[in-house]
């Protein structure tokens, strides 16, 4: 008898204690500023899909959007959100980054121009102006979209307009911008009155690539929160995809300062764009994507694919 009751404690502890366990804490570099391209972090955290995989996930948005890699290879934070085409760069510099999940599946970047404008194919760019934010990766993108068009960046005037895409392009400043999102800056430039066309890099020379990424240290690949992380993300976007309406709502709570027009429509835009399986990785389109940036001259050398890209499972 005094068996069985012992038994018996020592199955109730067993049942018990894992829910009496502290949730383990989990620190999250965003790129920038909350957002919808964000939605499935913000839907995840908001449905307890995080704290049912005993995880306390901490949100942070930095100061600069360069710093979160940075962080992250430097141990200062376990996860940041990043982009693809930085992280071959960054790992071809040393920094010791993995991708271990998707966000957005999809590109974002595109040239854009005035929908009323005289630009009615990338061909009318010659003696034109484009303005630009992010030198070197940009450049090789929009040297790939001419040459689809018979034209070289020798071509074109290229002007630094600081991140002010749409305002330089609506003022006249320059004739196109490279680099605007199609989710962000084509609404924010129909709410002004002034809509825009996009040309998608990913019709005219531009490898498909994935927009948002996950990365993480690589020498911390094992630690299991990382793979809890990746399967309440994946429940996230499966509500958001199943409830968008909900979604909206969730996404606000406690964020009214998101609630306007250009981050409604953002969100509608943005929404067929997540990851639906946020863990799993095509080698090969990664592949495709550093021999282009080794075409362009971004790349001295391909590394193999599990040197920057990795799938974790369970």
């Amino acid at each position: 008898m005094k068996m069985l009751r012992l038994l018996t404690i020592v199955l109730a502890v067993a049942v018990v204690a894992p829910a009496a366990q502290a949730a383990e804490r989990l620190t999250v570099m965003l790129d920038w500023f909350i957002n919808p391209d964000h939605a499935p972090l913000f839907v995840a955290l908001e449905r307890g899909y995080f704290a049912e995989q005993d995880l306390a996930v901490e949100f942070v948005q930095p100061s600069d959007p360069n710093d979160p890699p940075k962080l992250v290879a430097a141990g200062r934070a376990d996860i940041a959100v990043s982009y693809q085409p930085q992280l071959h760069l960054q790992v071809a510099q040393g920094l010791p980054l993995r991708r271990i999940a998707t966000l957005v599946a999809t590109p974002l970047n595109s040239l854009v121009v005035l929908a009323d404008g005289p630009i009615q194919s990338i061909a009318d760019l010659k003696g034109k102006k484009v303005g630009f934010s992010v030198g070197g990766f940009e450049d090789a993108l929009l040297g790939a979209m001419l040459e689809r068009h018979g034209l070289t960046l020798d071509d074109i005037d290229l002007i630094n307009v600081n991140f002010s895409l749409s305002p330089s392009l609506i003022s006249g400043q320059v004739d196109a911008v490279i680099g605007a999102f199609r989710n962000f800056e084509l609404n924010q430039m129909a709410i002004l009155g002034r809509p825009g066309r996009a040309f998608f890099v990913e019709e005219h020379g531009v490898p498909g690539y994935d927009e948002l990424i996950l990365v993480a240290n690589a020498d911390h690949l094992d630690d299991p929160r990382l793979v809890r992380f990746i399967a309440a993300l994946e429940q996230g976007v499966q509500y958001l995809v199943n409830h968008p309406d909900e979604s909206w709502q969730l996404f606000i709570k406690g964020r009214g300062d998101l609630d306007d027009e250009l981050n409604r429509r953002a969100w509608a835009d943005t929404l067929p764009r997540f990851a639906l399986r946020p863990a799993a990785l095509d080698r090969g389109r990664y592949a495709r994507f550093a021999a282009f940036l080794k075409d362009r001259g971004m790349l001295e050398t391909v590394l193999p694919t599990d040197s920057y890209a990795v799938e974790l499972s369970r």
